[in-house]
């Protein structure tokens, strides 16, 4: 079955990097969009970033652009958020999600009901 850890969150001073990890395991799929969201307490969860992994191709949302960056280690089936220029605004639960690579490049890719398969979450708090 599918699965997904994610690891590397904790507690950053604004200005500050960090960098979360989403492993996967039991994928199926020919393709894959692998996207990462955040949600702060009572906030709807929003996608900020994600890879079209058979391509490479990495989609961004405007809050994060030019801040986060998406690599992968395909050989490690990781993926990487790599969050530099932290705001407190950064602060919430990301978690990393999969499904079908289309989901990448048809433009879904940031909407939470868009994936199938998700891990448990890790906590990021940035303090100012």
């Amino acid at each position: 079955h599918v699965q997904l850890v994610e690891s590397g969150g904790g507690s950053v001073q604004a200005g500050g990097s960090l960098r979360l990890s989403c492993v996967s395991s039991g994928l199926t799929n020919r393709t894959n969009c692998i996207g990462w969201f955040r949600q702060a307490p009572g906030m709807e969860r929003e996608g900020v970033a994600a890879i079209y992994t058979t391509a490479g191709s990495t989609y961004y949302s405007d809050s994060v652009k030019g801040r986060f960056t998406i690599p992968q280690d395909n050989a490690k089936n990781k993926v990487y958020l790599r969050m530099e220029s932290l705001k407190p605004a950064d602060t919430a639960v990301y978690y990393c999600a999969v499904d079908g690579g289309d989901r990448c490049y048809r433009g879904s890719w940031h909407i939470r009901g868009t994936f199938s398969y998700w891990g448990q979450g890790t906590q990021v708090t940035v303090s100012s």
